[in-house]
C-alpha cells in the first residue's frame, strides 16, 4: 500500500473517482475541465498502479471492474474527508458551539477581567465552558503549546515573549483600607503614609516589596511591610478585620465597598493587563471570537 501511496498524487485520484461515477471518459472530462487525452493519461496511470484495468468498455461507456467498485466508497469518503480537512473554516457560531476554553488567570483578573464578560459570555455562548487554572508564568509557553491554556492574563514579562498579546486596559494604584480606618479620614502625609502597617501581594510568595516600595526608594524613603500574602482575596478579608493597609489596584479596591480608598501620596507608576495566547490558535474563528468578547466586555 505504501508503494501505491508513493505513485499516486491527488489529481489520479480524483479523476478516478469522476470516472466511477461517470464511467464515460468523455462526460468525465468534462466534469473535470480537462481534455479527454488527459482523462485518458490518468486512465492508464492508474491501471498501471492498481494493476487492474478499473473500467472496461461496455455497451453504453465503460463497465467498472470488481476492484473498481471495491474503491467506489472508500475513496468517495476519503476524498470528502480531505475536502473538509482543507476547506474554508465555517464561522463560528457562540450559540450552538460546545467548546471548552482554558484561561490562565490570577484572582485579580479572575474579577477584573473574567467578572465583567462572564454574565455576557454565558448568554452569547450558553453550551460552552471555561476552565479558570491558576497562572504559573514559568510554564505558561509550555502549557499554551500542549494546549493546556487558550488564554493568559498577565502583565508584560520574559514569560510572555513569543505570544500574541492584546492590552486589555492600564491600572493605576489606590491606598485601601477599612471604611473606619482612624488614619485614612484624609489623605496621609508621605511619613503618615510610611508609618503605616502595609499589606503587599506577592504571587511569587513572600515578598515584602514591589513597585511601590521602589517609588519610595527613588525618594529615600521606605514603609513597614507587615504581610505579604500570594492571594489578593486574602488581602481583602485583612483589611477589614485590621489596621493594615495596602496599595491596590483600583479596578479591584473600587469594588470593595466595605473599603475606603485614597490616593496615596506617592505616585507609583502603573501598569498594562494584557491578554495573551499562541500561535496555535491565532487564526481560530472561536478563539478569535473569545477573545474580540473579552476585549469588548472589559
Amino acid at each position: 500500500m505504501n508503494n501505491i501511496l508513493r505513485r499516486l498524487d491527488l489529481n489520479l485520484l480524483v479523476t478516478l473517482d469522476v470516472l466511477l461515477a461517470e464511467q464515460n471518459v468523455t462526460r468525465a472530462a468534462e466534469r473535470l475541465h480537462f481534455s479527454q487525452p488527459s482523462v485518458s493519461v490518468h486512465l492508464a496511470k492508474l491501471r498501471d498502479i492498481f494493476g487492474d484495468p478499473l473500467l472496461l468498455p461496455g455497451p453504453r461507456g465503460m463497465r467498472p471492474t470488481a476492484r473498481a467498485e471495491s474503491l467506489r466508497e472508500p475513496l468517495r469518503e476519503a476524498l470528502m474527508s480531505l475536502e473538509r480537512a482543507v476547506s474554508p473554516e465555517a464561522a463560528f457560531d457562540p450559540a450552538t458551539a460546545h467548546n471548552t476554553w482554558r484561561i490562565a488567570a490570577t484572582d485579580y483578573t479572575e474579577s477584573t477581567v473574567l467578572l465583567p464578560a462572564l454574565s455576557g459570555l454565558r448568554a452569547a455562548a450558553p453550551h460552552t465552558r471555561i476552565a479558570v487554572l491558576e497562572i504559573m508564568p514559568p510554564r505558561l509557553a509550555k502549557q499554551a503549546e500542549n494546549g493546556e491554556i487558550d488564554l493568559a492574563f498577565h502583565i508584560t514579562s520574559p514569560e510572555t515573549a513569543g505570544f500574541h498579546e492584546r492590552v486589555l486596559f492600564t491600572e493605576s494604584y489606590v491606598l485601601v483600607g477599612r471604611k473606619d480606618h482612624p488614619r485614612l479620614k484624609r489623605r496621609p502625609t508621605l511619613a503618615q503614609f510610611c508609618a503605616l502597617d502595609h499589606v503587599i501581594v506577592s504571587p511569587d510568595g513572600g515578598g515584602f516589596s514591589g513597585p511601590t516600595d521602589a517609588a519610595l526608594a527613588a525618594l529615600g524613603m521606605k514603609r513597614h511591610v507587615a504581610l505579604s500574602v500570594p492571594h489578593f482575596l486574602f488581602v481583602r478579608s485583612v483589611l477589614a478585620t485590621t489596621d493594615l493597609v495596602s496599595m491596590q489596584p483600583l479596578r479591584l479596591a473600587k469594588h470593595w465597598p466595605e473599603m475606603r480608598c485614597v490616593a496615596p501620596p506617592v505616585e507609583v507608576p502603573g501598569y498594562e493587563m494584557s491578554m495573551y495566547w499562541h500561535e496555535r490558535v491565532h487564526r481560530d474563528p472561536a478563539h478569535r471570537w473569545l477573545r474580540d468578547f473579552i476585549a469588548q466586555a472589559v
